[in-house]
């Protein structure tokens, strides 16, 4: 088993988590998704709240492999690496939110949509500051070091809520990190999509997500150190077991939570990832059976570029006007081809199909070798 197999399971769990991705962000009609696709309301958890930390994690994974390159470089240069690929995947996150820089008016005319009212934080936001901490905290301290400071800043987020929280510290308005966040950008800057200015990619509750991308990193070194032997895979796998005991015991005094980033939950989503991890290693490497990694293979090679393409073009479906009651292209399309499929499989079956596109996007650039890389 070599170092290009390794990243082959590397590429199919960034493409699974890819695909899921699109596939719960983009449901026919939201109203009547399937449980499992939706995001638990606050505590507790569902599939779809493992595939953002799974990215995370797998950020952290991959930068096992790629930071190998910088060993040779000065700390300048490294550090201008980190900071512009941070600044680059923040701007764009920024940019999404944005996008399409326009909205209709109630006279069907295009008005601006100003910067004062667009989302500071979010996905790709989040991503970027989780990256950015991890790569310096490893390029500049030993592992055992970012090891400890990680489960640090899980308890120190708990501390945080706690104390600053008041009487309701994991209440969606009244904790620590809302009231941060109203302090530093204003409600125009936050997520509104549960109705009240909250934003579940927060500044303090980044915090903890860095764990997600360190512990990543610790997993893909283990991988590439100990990966050759069923005793090093075995110990992956019961760290991740492990951890989601930890995380469900934890869960008693701070509850597991997505929207809130708790310690418990990161605990959770890193297990299920080490274990997820270990058994597409087992699979791929040690049973050789690779044939069916290609579709996932696909997506995970262009994981940033299809993201894009998927939050983007849903972003164009919303826009587009369709007939003379100027209904959304989104709606018209769930409503006159995929309701006939019924509400609830007619949901799922427009995002499978959505998620093909994107898909099909993919496999035409990775042809043509075409990978867009930040």
């Amino acid at each position: 088993m070599n170092a290009p197999q390794r990243f082959l399971a590397l590429d199919v769990l960034r493409g699974m988590t890819i695909c899921f991705m699109i596939i719960v962000n983009t449901p026919g009609n939201e109203a009547t998704s399937y449980p499992p696709l939706q995001h638990a309301h606050w505590f507790g958890f569902t599939p779809t709240d493992l595939v953002f930390p799974t990215f995370m994690f797998v950020v952290g994974n991959a930068m096992s492999f790629s930071m190998k390159k910088w060993e040779g470089l000065s700390n300048a240069t490294v550090n201008w690496k980190i900071f512009k690929r941070a600044f680059l995947i923040f701007l764009l996150g920024f940019l999404m939110y944005w996008f399409p820089f326009v909205h209709w008016n109630d006279d069907n005319g295009l008005t601006f949509n100003p910067a004062s009212h667009t989302r500071i934080m979010g996905v790709l936001q989040r991503i970027a500051l989780g990256y950015f901490f991890a790569a310096l905290m490893i390029r500049y301290l030993k592992p055992a070091t970012v090891y400890r400071l990680s489960f640090i800043f899980l308890l120190l987020y708990w501390f945080i809520l706690l104390f600053f929280g008041g009487d309701h510290p994991y209440d969606m308005l009244t904790n620590a990190g809302t009231k941060l966040d109203l302090w530093l950008f204003g409600s125009n800057h936050l997520y509104h999509g549960e109705g009240v200015a909250f934003d579940p990619e927060g500044v303090l509750s980044t915090l903890p997500a860095i764990a997600n991308v360190t512990f990543g990193y610790a997993a893909g070194k283990w991988v590439q150190e100990r990966g050759k032997s069923f005793e090093g895979l075995t110990k992956l796998l019961l760290v991740g077991v492990l951890s989601v005991l930890l995380a469900l015991s934890w869960d008693w005094f701070f509850p597991i939570s997505k929207k809130l980033w708790t310690g418990s939950f990161v605990l959770l989503t890193v297990g299920i990832d080490c274990i997820l991890l270990a058994g597409l290693i087992y699979i791929i490497d040690f049973l050789q059976r690779t044939k069916w990694t290609y579709f996932f293979r696909v997506v995970g090679k262009n994981p940033l570029f299809i993201y894009l393409l998927s939050e983007l073009g849903a972003t164009m479906l919303w826009f587009i006007p369709i007939g003379a009651d100027r209904q959304p292209l989104y709606n018209w399309l769930f409503q006159n081809v995929f309701k006939h499929a019924g509400m609830y499989f007619g949901s799922f079956l427009f995002a499978i199909c959505y998620m093909l596109f994107c898909w099909t996007v993919g496999y035409i650039l990775d042809k043509r070798r075409i990978y867009v890389r930040v």
